[in-house]
């Protein structure tokens, strides 16, 4: 869709989607499949080489804070691999996430994305639970995620594990939706020199980065990285190119085994940079409401450091901290907060029938708020916000390797709603070695943060006669919560074919809203008499949200991959007693998350060192946004000329000139552009 003009872009049926999608992939499941050759182990093997049920072996740690097999895990879980990044277009972690089923990545402008896991996408996503190895990178100021600020070396990452749902038993407050964890490699997997430059595209104009690994002795690893980019506006309403974007940082990684028993690790990193933002300013006196384009400095930086020490191939335990330091200005106010946080998990399996995992966790993080104009103010402008909670999880196995239950919860203290529980029960079902039956009930917890209790915002409705509209947080504002019911059925069809299904009811309750009445009229007379309608925030909705996520994988031969995704959303939320009149906000949930999304994705390994990786994503329309569903491809082209030597060409939304996918800052549909971008990158 061209930004500007009402025709939409050619499109295509859902129907048609979908019955391509099945004809491509469950078609294959009526073939006889050749059987595999003999399979070398895992880390011998490069891993666009390994069989669908390798990747199903891959272990993970985000559903339980302990290694496990994809097979074994009672949750909807997603893996986003090393060889998944190398074969992306993606220059950025929200983009990554785009072919993962249920997830919903719109972006907003150059440097902002509305991320969302079934459903209740927004510009800070609310309700999911960011981490970069463990550690946590929400925002309780704005109650979510500065996307713009997460940043990486793409190749640096290990893998991304996505939980989709809750998972509060385990990870806490705000692990409502899902639960993203980026996870670097270690120390020994970035050995030697590398260095990658590429740009050209309206939008990257650059990207840089650089990094050096070494082994001083045989049991310590280390690297350094160095990465920058300047980015260029997408197409905004009226040509203002006010989301122009650049960032710089650099960081470390060590990694030591002092023996066979311990392993600590060490990583850091520290950032500067500017993101384009427009705001509309309300001033009181006199009474206006400009719009004001700038820029927002952001820097900040981190240090982790970690102990892990094994008693067995079953018990183990691991103690974590962390300090994290953000700065953010801009137009409105200036942030600054420092995060402290310590976690200690201990895995006990030697028990007989059961596996005992449990653990306890800190975390005060002292801010402070400077304000800039009228428009927007917390009070107080100095808080801490502290969160403490202790978890456990108990595997029983009612039949060996067979079946399983699993019960846990966590208890969380934190300051703005005091204890929550948030407790889980699962039951997982292994059929067969490559064959999974699951199902779960859990409760989940978003606590609330300064948004919603302690935020004052300004603005000018009319300038004569003056009429103020005042939003205010509300002190009294509670937890909002999901039940969550889900089940789920993964299975190797053929050694060729592999699917994953994951269906979900989720009941919500206290969602966020304004109160009842809505408005509630004043007449000050100070600095002149004007008429002040204030909305105050208020848990006034509730409702149900179901679905349905499916994601095949075709893997005919090892030099073609074919991988599909679908989800289906659908959301009833409304007005709880006394607050019948919020259908003013009800509908920014439901209209704000497509009912269908689709994804199509191949991977093609040809002679001379040539990779083509073609994707399609189908979204259909936001009506609250008055966005059209739409459809769009991404490729992706690499040359290894030599054996150190790599080019690649990429193109992203080729299927249009530009296209909507969120409305963002003022309510502006900004356009995404087509972008084309080269790049050479030299590998150790």
């Amino acid at each position: 869709m061209t930004l500007g003009t009402k025709k939409d872009p050619p499109q295509i049926s859902s129907a048609w989607v979908l019955g391509v999608g099945a004809c491509l992939f469950l078609g294959v499941a009526l073939c006889n499949a050749a059987p595999t050759p003999q399979m070398l182990p895992m880390q011998e093997q490069e891993l666009k080489s390994m069989s669908l049920e390798q990747l199903g072996n891959i272990q993970v740690t985000t559903a339980s804070k302990q290694p496990e097999e994809v097979w074994k895990t009672p949750a909807a879980i997603f893996v986003i691999t090393a060889e998944d990044i190398q074969h992306s277009s993606a220059t950025s972690l929200p983009e990554l996430l785009r072919l993962v089923p249920g997830v919903q990545v719109s972006r907003l402008q150059s440097d902002g994305w509305a991320v969302g896991i079934r459903g209740f996408a927004n510009q800070f996503s609310k309700g999911l639970l960011v981490m970069i190895d463990g550690r946590s990178v929400y925002t309780p100021l704005f109650e979510g995620v500065y996307w713009d600020v997460q940043d990486l070396p793409l190749q640096d990452i290990d893998r991304i594990e996505l939980i989709r749902g809750p998972a509060g038993a385990v990870w806490g407050a705000n692990a409502v939706n899902g639960v993203i964890n980026i996870i670097t490699k270690h120390a020994r997997d970035t050995q030697g020199y590398s260095a990658s430059a590429l740009g050209g595209g309206q939008l990257d104009h650059f990207i840089g980065e650089a990094e050096a690994g070494w082994s001083p002795t045989p049991h310590l690893q280390a690297s350094l990285f160095a990465k920058g980019f300047n980015r260029g506006p997408e197409l905004n309403p009226g040509g203002n190119p006010y989301d122009h974007w650049h960032q710089e940082r650099g960081g470390f990684r060590a990694d030591w085994q002092p023996n066979r028993r311990d392993s600590l690790t060490a990583t850091g990193q520290i950032y500067q940079g500017e993101s384009g933002v427009e705001n509309s300013v309300g001033h009181l006196d006199p009474p206006e409401q400009i719009v004001v384009d700038s820029y927002q400095p952001v820097s900040g930086g981190d240090i982790l450091l970690r102990w892990d020490r094994t008693f067995s191939a079953s018990s183990n335990f691991y103690l974590q901290a962390y300090f994290d330091r953000t700065n953010r200005g801009g137009p409105l106010g200036f942030e600054g907060r420092d995060t402290f946080d310590v976690e200690f998990v201990d895995h006990i399996g030697f028990l007989p029938r059961q596996d005992l995992i449990f653990g306890a966790d800190a975390r005060e993080s002292p801010s402070y708020f400077i304000q800039t104009a009228d428009a927007l103010n917390f009070t107080p402008a100095s808080l801490t916000d502290f969160l403490y909670g202790a978890f456990v999880q108990d595997q029983i196995s009612l039949l060996p390797d067979r079946l399983a239950v699993v019960l846990g919860t966590k208890i969380e203290d934190n300051n703005y709603s005091g204890v929550g529980v948030e407790p889980s029960a699962s039951f997982l079902w292994n059929p067969t070695a490559n064959q999974t039956v699951w199902g779960s009930v859990s409760r989940a917890l978003r606590i609330p943060g300064r948004l919603d209790r302690d935020v004052t915002i300004l603005g000018v409705v009319s300038k004569a006669p003056p009429i103020i509209l005042e939003i205010r947080g509300n002190p009294n504002f509670k937890p909002e919560v999901l039940i969550s019911w889900q089940a789920g059925y993964r299975r190797l069809l053929t050694p060729k074919f592999y699917f994953d299904l994951a269906l979900f009811h989720n009941q919500y309750d206290d969602l966020a809203t304004y109160g009842n009445p809505p408005l509630v009229p004043s007449f000050p007379t100070e600095p002149y008499r004007y008429e002040l309608l204030t909305a105050t925030y208020a848990n006034g909705a509730k409702g149900i949200t179901d679905g349905l996520e499916l994601a095949p994988d075709w893997k005919p031969s090892h030099w073609l991959d074919l991988r599909g995704t679908y989800s289906h959303l659908h959301m009833d939320l409304h007005g709880k007693a006394g607050f019948g009149n919020v259908a003013y906000i009800t509908p920014n949930y439901q209209g704000s998350s497509p009912d269908d999304m689709a994804t199509v994705q191949g991977f093609l390994t040809l002679p001379h060192g040539i990779e083509i990786d073609p994707d399609y994503r189908y979204m259909s329309a936001l009506p609250t946004m008055k966005i059209s569903r739409y459809q769009t491809a991404d490729a992706h082209l690499a040359w290894k000329i030599t054996k150190h030597i790599q080019l690649t060409a990429d193109g992203r939304n080729l299927l249009q000139p530009s296209h909507v996918e969120f409305v963002g800052d003022n309510n502006n549909p900004v356009g995404i552009r087509r972008s084309l971008y080269a790049g050479i990158r030299w590998i150790p």
